[in-house]
């Protein structure tokens, strides 16, 4: 009887483990939920970029009005972008690019953890007053979403679109 519960509770182990590396596999690269472990990878709207293969660069101001500046944004497919992002605010900001979900899904996560900073290809947050780039070669057609994700911002409007021709 021993030998049997062991091994459920083995077995229930690796059951949810595997089933983690499967959902954390499933619709987003390995360091969406990194969080400052940096990486790379393909997804649903494009890659990080090469520096040296920048197409052009484009400058985004995020203000403490809880707005980007250009707000909206469009590219063309296979285009690297540069963006130089900069804080004119006071408190700190971030861009986040990311699906409507991802951004949602991490909104609520900094909701409970407002200290939770994001060094991730896709995103950069900034204090008041500094400046900061991401580097993203967008791949698909389609529109791209990005919001500041600080406990209050996302609600108050601070959301941006990149639409991909």
């Amino acid at each position: 009887m021993k030998f049997s519960m062991k091994f459920q509770l083995a077995a229930f182990v690796v059951a949810t483990a595997l089933s983690g590396v499967a959902l954390a596999s499933d619709s987003e690269p390995g360091w969406w939920h990194g969080h400052g472990h940096g990486g790379g990878g393909v997804t649903a709207f494009g890659k990080p970029g090469d520096p040296k293969n920048v197409s052009r660069t484009i400058n985004v101001d995020m203000t403490d009005n809880m707005r980007f500046t250009p707000a909206v944004i469009t590219v063309k497919r296979g285009e690297t972008i540069r963006f130089n992002v900069r804080n004119a605010g006071k408190v700190k900001h971030e861009m986040v690019l990311g699906t409507e979900g991802q951004l949602k899904e991490h909104y609520q996560m900094m909701m409970k953890m407002p200290e939770m900073e994001h060094a991730d290809p896709n995103a950069i947050t900034l204090d008041g007053g500094k400046s900061g780039e991401i580097i993203w070669q967008f791949t698909k057609f389609g529109t791209v979403p990005f919001a500041c994700l600080q406990p209050g911002h996302y609600d108050a409007g601070m959301k941006g679109s990149v639409v991909v021709k």
